[in-house]
């Protein structure tokens, strides 16, 4: 990090005096000539307001603070405007003997007023009448808000008597909040002070209720439109949970209850100690540097701290990768974004702690922190019971503790604190919130192997009656990932890639509380497989400390699975548990990613997966464990992860492997030789076994695998569609919404041919189509039958809510498939948007283990529209022949997965003919980088998953 630089004083960055001097200078060299007079007085302030900026803008990169970073912008903007009011006044419109209602006043109100300015933030202008609008005043104000929109400034303004802002003050809470911190420029000194006083007097006394009431709501409000979580990886610096706009909400609250001029003045009240105001200017400089640094690397008011934007921002605020343990790097992205969370996490401290010091002043028995505000609550003395564990009451129906040396005495306490809470359903009181973080480092190795503490913990984790409330408070106050020294370091984790919404810890404790709503029943209707698996599980506390702690090796030696087993065991090992449940949580943690893997990226309907799947999985009990624990795991990575479409491939992989488990088979010859006979010879209308010539050709026909994924009415529905096919000059396709898979089942029948199935793909793909699955068989005679499974761009079946969208899908996809489509124009390079801010290596497997009849070719790499056609082309001139296709993605990652065989039918076990192929499909994933990648420096992905 580089060091900190001395303050500037501001007349070394723009000379008031010098400037008003050419101004002057300008007005007088031009004079009778306004147009030219103007054009000069507008040139010269731009050039101080850049210089300004500069300045600001250099010392920001070489060290300086963000508050005085903003401050600086802010006396540069101060200087240019009131330098402005002269030259008006002055020079353009002088009133050489003004009258009472000439005067005007010129005030900073909202964030300029508090006199703190990002790079491109608006600013907020209150011009102060004493009486109605006169000629004069409103010539002035036009001429200024012209001149600063010329100098390039967004302006809010509002031109008002005093009594229209007191008046409006009472109504609008907006208006009140931006007067709640007006600060005179320039102009008439008795006009400003007068409003101050009258609104202190008039709108303020006595309305505190009303106004924290207010604010509350739009907190909550302004949560959840920005996102209702600090730990977003993709967080808004300004207005997000944990952000700049929750600092300004407490200063907001303190100043009103306790008015005073500055940020100083307010945070120098008894009512905060002195680490809360290091505390909270801490977070305060932190965020203003970051939103600056966004602002300059932009050239915009940009108050996201999106992905792309994410290293360009960790380099200019000096950030290096790191070496850890192992010889990797924890790249300098992650290690900003760390900083960054834990500031956020000290905001939601901050804003507990300042809770607590309004309950002091403010005795109340409701137990809804500042909802002692809310109007018609009176405040009352707090209603305070003791219970039945020593040390520990209620207060105002939240638990808290008799004072601080409760933990001194038993450090046990800091976890049974948190016991007591959820059994009892109480929330904790921000003084006993405060003082088990002021305790943490009572939490040592001893308490760590405490019985007793150990009990507390995993009841709380596998028994708990909020599960995910009380975790949430555990880590919000420290106490988590200081017992659990494993979890602590994925505290505030980076996730740098575009498949995860949350950091690591936050994404970790909403899969536990996900596990823990589906044992109340709460996802019956998503998950009822997993519903009713969970009641079966006999060791609900392996799983619950597997899920815990099932990323805890990310960025760990070996990759993440390995170093996660050895993590589990380590804390485990410390609870003292029983050597079974040791080695299961480390067997789930190793293999959290394994149900997911073979679902998504194999065939469940070939008997080769499924036997390899259950070879891993061993024994009913470890199938039903990593089901519940691969849905939750899916389900918390972020909103619109989870769909119809994994749960149903895992639905199958589930029954297939259980099916196995209790001596049955998948598959077997006469099984299938029944159902090619049942195709052949079954008329649904009769019921009777009828001899169609049709039905038998077509039956014959078709590979032993086809009849393993059909039931007999689909079949009969392909058949119809083929010799439909047949009649409408070679190709045929037909569609339906398939509910139970979030896709639409599009069924293509066709003559086959070399590149049929890259066609269909780059049609679908032109229309906007994501093809999620697809599984491809071909007849004896040739016939081609292409089933694919596809989603819209926001994740639901195609066409589910534009029917003619599918309808115009199945059309073209008949013509592709007759070869009629037009030629594809040829391909721009992908514009990557936010995705080239990742480095992401491609990689090509071959695998001829993980099917009896096929090889399964894997690729992954840089997601793009028409990389499934590129790859699937790719194949198809290597002349081999695509069974079926699996498609996944992780964010900005694609992992393709395609079952081929060569020409005559063969796994390829040429190695030579595979480099080759690798090669070629690895060009394919290289050029999906696309030049724009480049725009702003990469940094790695972490692991996606």
């Amino acid at each position: 990090m580089p060091p900190r630089l001395r303050p500037t004083r501001l007349e070394h960055v723009v000379d008031g005096h010098r400037l008003r001097a050419q101004l002057s200078t300008a007005a007088l060299d031009a004079i009778g000539d306004e147009p030219e007079q103007r054009r000069r007085a507008i040139e010269i302030l731009k050039g101080a307001l850049f210089r300004g900026r500069m300045i600001a803008k250099e010392r920001l990169e070489n060290g300086a603070g963000g508050v005085e970073t903003a401050r600086l912008l802010c006396g540069v903007t101060d200087e240019v405007i009131s330098a402005l009011y002269d030259f008006t006044t002055v020079h353009v419109f002088r009133a050489r003997n003004p009258t009472e209602g000439e005067r005007l006043a010129l005030m900073a109100v909202g964030g300029y007023g508090r006199g703190a300015l990002a790079p491109f933030s608006d600013i907020d202008l209150l011009f102060v009448r004493p009486y109605k609008q006169t000629a004069h005043a409103e010539s002035v104000i036009e001429y200024m808000l012209y001149a600063l929109w010329d100098l390039g400034f967004k302006v809010g303004h509002a031109s008002r008597t005093i009594d229209e802002c007191v008046k409006l003050s009472r109504e609008d809470i907006t208006i009140r909040t931006s007067i709640l911190e007006a600060r005179r420029l320039t102009g008439d000194e008795a006009l400003a002070a007068m409003l101050k006083r009258r609104y202190r007097e008039e709108v303020v006394k006595g309305t505190g209720a009303e106004f924290v009431a207010a604010k509350l709501k739009e907190r909550d409000e302004r949560h959840a439109r920005a996102g209702a979580s600090r730990f977003m990886v993709e967080p808004n610096v300004k207005e997000g949970k944990g952000g700049l706009r929750d600092l300004h909400t407490l200063f907001w609250i303190a100043q009103y209850l306790h008015p005073a001029d500055g940020v100083e003045a307010v945070m120098r009240m008894d009512m905060f100690q002195g680490h809360e105001v290091r505390a909270f200017i801490r977070a305060f400089d932190f965020l203003e540097s970051v939103r600056a640094h966004l602002h300059f690397a932009t050239g915009r008011a940009e108050e996201r701290l999106t992905f792309d934007l994410q290293p360009e921002v960790a380099r200019r605020m000096g950030y290096n990768d790191r070496p850890r343990p192992g010889g990797d790097n924890t790249p300098a992205v992650e290690r900003f974004m760390r900083r960054y969370f834990l500031i956020a996490k000290e905001v939601g401290t901050l804003t507990r702690a300042f809770s607590a010091k309004l309950e002091a002043e403010h005795l109340k028995s409701a137990p809804r922190g500042l909802s002692r505000f809310l109007p018609g609550q009176k405040p009352a003395r707090p209603i305070t019971k003791p219970i039945d564990v020593p040390g520990f009451h209620i207060e105002g129906q939240r638990l808290t503790v008799d004072s601080p040396e409760v933990f001194d005495a038993d450090p046990v306490n800091l976890i049974r604190l948190f016991k007591v809470a959820d059994q009892r359903d109480l929330d904790l009181h921000p003084d006993a919130f405060t003082a088990v973080t002021r305790k943490l480092g009572l939490i040592t190795s001893k308490v760590r192997r405490d019985p007793e503490a150990i009990k507390a913990f995993l009841d709380i984790l596998a028994r708990g009656r909020n599960t995910r409330r009380i975790l949430d408070l555990m880590n919000e106050a420290g106490v988590l990932g200081r017992f659990l020294p494993e979890f602590g370091r994925i505290v505030a984790q980076m996730q740098f890639n575009m498949y995860h919404s949350y950091t690591v810890d936050e994404h970790t404790l909403r899969a536990v509380g996900i596990i823990a709503d589906i044992a109340a029943g709460r996802y019956a209707e998503d998950h009822p497989l997993a519903t009713a698996t969970m009641p079966l599980i006999k060791d609900r506390e392996s799983l619950f400390l597997a899920m815990l702690l099932h990323d805890t090796g990310k960025g760990g030696v070996g990759g993440q699975e390995k170093a996660g087993a050895r993590s589990a065991r380590q804390a485990c090992e410390r609870m003292g548990l029983d050597r079974h449940k040791i080695e299961l949580v480390a067997w789930l943690v190793e293999h959290h990613l394994v149900m997911s893997d073979f679902a998504q990226k194999r065939d469940v309907a070939d008997p080769a997966t499924i036997a390899a799947f259950a070879r891993i999985v061993e024994d009913p009990e470890r199938l039903r464990l990593l089901l519940v624990l691969t849905v939750a795991d899916i389900r918390a990575v972020g909103p619109g992860i989870w769909n119809g479409w994994k749960g149903q491939l895992l639905r199958e992989l589930y029954g297939a492997t259980e099916t196995i488990f209790r001596g049955g088979r998948i598959s077997d010859a006469a099984g299938i030789a029944r159902r090619r006979q049942e195709a052949i010879a079954y008329d649904a209308r009769t019921a009777l076994v009828a001899q169609d010539p049709e039905a038998r050709a077509w039956a014959t026909g078709m590979e032993d695998a086809y009849f393993v994924g059909f039931t007999l009415a689909e079949q009969r529905a392909h058949r119809a569609l083929a010799s439909r096919a047949q009649a409408q000059g070679g190709a045929a396709a037909e569609a339906r919404i398939r509910a139970d898979r979030n896709a639409a089942e599009i069924v293509v029948a066709a003559a086959d041919r070399q590149g049929l199935f890259a066609d269909l793909a780059l049609t679908i793909a032109a229309l906007g189509g994501n093809v999620v699955g697809a599984r491809i068989f071909t007849s004896s005679e040739g016939q081609a039958l292409d089933v694919f499974y596809v989603q819209d761009a926001g994740g639901l079946p195609f066409g589910a809510d534009a029917p003619r969208s599918l309808e115009r899908l199945v059309e073209a996809l008949a013509k592709a498939g007759r070869g009629e489509g037009a030629v594809p124009e040829a391909r721009k390079s992908p514009d990557l948007g936010k995705a080239g801010a990742f480095a992401i290596s491609p990689s090509v497997a071959i695998d001829n283990d993980a099917s009896t009849d096929a090889t399964v070719i894997e690729a992954s790499g840089r997601d793009r529209p028409g990389l499934l056609e590129a790859l699937a082309r790719t194949l198809s001139e290597a002349d081999l022949s695509i069974q079926s296709a699996h498609i996944d993605g992780y964010g900005e990652r694609a992992v393709d997965a395609f079952y081929v065989v060569t020409a005559d039918g063969a796994k390829l076990t040429d190695s030579r003919r595979g480099a080759s192929i690798r090669a070629r499909l690895t060009d394919v994933l290289i050029a999906a980088e696309g030049p724009s990648a480049r725009r702003l420096p990469k940094a790695r992905a972490s692991e996606a998953r």
